[in-house]
């Protein structure tokens, strides 16, 4: 059994290299060329620009040399899994011809781009082809001791071995033999010192900020589409409950204004009937208040806010919090529904007879677990309760994850980035 284990493991690393000195040998014959026509083609056509020219081509040929510039992003990531990201600014769609050549121009990603056209047809070239060399060039060396030798002329060399008989030509063979080792063991980072090469020339130190950007746009929207809901909800609850509730009451204490001369006892029927409406209002207010920011969380922080949400759960819930102080309160609330939204989940879906709530604070993270033994299965998926979840957290940089395999246990973690006061 081990050795069929390490035959596999020898199989898969000879596979490996192979394809590393293919992939490489592919990058070296055909990439240099495409390089070396797209920068003459910018070169041309930048300076036509003055002549009119260049406005209309320009623009065509630097979308197309980001065209082959993503095309090795994708071979980095999928061949080495070296990430390259991009930081192109975005460009109107229906502008002229000359505000998308001056917006191309000015764009530092499409600069690094024309540079680095220059580098792949030089180093990049070599340290694409190196993993060829390396694979390829002892055969030469094996084919000069099996007698290519004789019929090579005087001054020879292999590597550094001068080859003038059979001797030497098994030196070569040996040298070779060196270098297949060498190949065995260093064809594929190789082939990743390639593409480290290609990210350090591609890369701006933007990607970040430009993916940060995006994020923040997406959860600005998330934030504001959900804002709006909440005031519909609220706008719905309030004219449907306790504004109609008011509305009636009016109505009656009208009514009883005529009554209490005429009909006491029916003013006293009415006066009663509109006490147990002020009631059921103020009720129907207290929870509409509660559902926008409960009394207990502004009063007594999230521990106790996510203590008093497991008291009224149907399900025994143990909740554990070591929070030695309070985050700003736009967290506590987003942490507090996204702990009510979870919870819900684990009451309705999952069947759980006990879940556990952790809530604790390290290193700068608010950190909360929800666990429960129901049947599993859950996932963030489109339109679910979780994915809301996740858009509420994102609005705080925070983030969402879910271990749910068939059959349970559920863990839902939360983090979000806070202090405490």
């Amino acid at each position: 059994m081990t050795t069929n284990t390490n035959s596999g493991g020898f199989r898969g690393r000879a596979r490996e290299v192979l394809l590393a000195a293919v992939r490489g040998l592919v990058l070296a014959l055909v990439m240099p060329a495409i390089s070396i026509l797209c920068s003459v083609l910018t070169a041309v056509s930048v300076a036509l620009i003055p002549i009119g020219v260049g406005i209309v081509t320009t623009p065509r040929i630097l979308e197309a040399v980001r065209d082959v510039a993503d095309v090795r992003r994708r071979l980095a990531h999928e061949w080495c899994g070296v990430r390259i990201p991009s930081a192109y600014r975005p460009v109107p769609a229906n502008a002229s011809p000359w505000t998308r050549t001056l917006a191309l121009l000015q764009d530092p990603q499409v600069g690094r781009d024309v540079l680095w056209l220059l580098v792949d047809m030089t180093a990049g070239f070599v340290t694409a082809l190196l993993p060829a060399v390396l694979v390829f060039y002892p055969f030469e060396g094996f084919a000069v001791a099996a007698g290519l030798w004789r019929v090579l002329g005087d001054g020879y060399w292999y590597g550094f071995v001068p080859v003038s008989g059979q001797a030497t030509a098994f030196a070569a063979a040996g040298l070779g033999a060196v270098i297949l080792v060498a190949a065995f063991r260093y064809a594929p980072a190789l082939l990743t010192v390639h593409f480290n090469l290609t990210r350090a020339v591609l890369d701006t130190g933007q990607g970040e900020l430009v993916e940060r950007v995006r994020v923040l746009t997406e959860t600005r929207k998330d934030a504001v589409d959900t804002s709006a809901a909440e005031l519909r909800r609220i706008e719905r609850d309030l004219h449907d409950g306790a504004q109609a509730r008011l509305v009636a009451m009016g109505m009656d204490l009208g009514t009883i204004e005529m009554l209490l001369d005429k009909d006491p006892e029916k003013a006293r029927q009415l006066l009663a009937q509109a006490r147990r409406a002020s009631v059921e209002a103020l009720g129907e207010l207290r929870d509409l208040v509660r559902g926008i920011h409960p009394p207990v969380l502004a009063e007594r922080g999230l521990g106790d806010a996510v203590r008093a949400l497991a008291l009224r759960l149907p399900v025994p819930t143990e909740v554990t919090v070591d929070l030695p102080g309070r985050a700003d309160a736009p967290v506590e609330s987003a942490a507090y529904f996204a702990v009510s939204e979870v919870l819900t989940n684990a009451v309705k879906h999952a069947g759980a007879d006990r879940i556990w709530v952790d809530l604790h604070h390290r290193e700068g993270m608010l950190r909360i677990s929800v666990t429960d033994h129901g049947r599993g299965g859950a996932v963030i998926g489109a339109g679910s309760g979780l994915a809301g979840v996740e858009r509420r957290l994102g609005t705080f940089d925070g983030v969402l994850a879910v271990s749910s395999p068939a059959g349970g246990p559920t863990m839902v973690t939360m983090e979000i980035p806070c202090a405490l006061s």
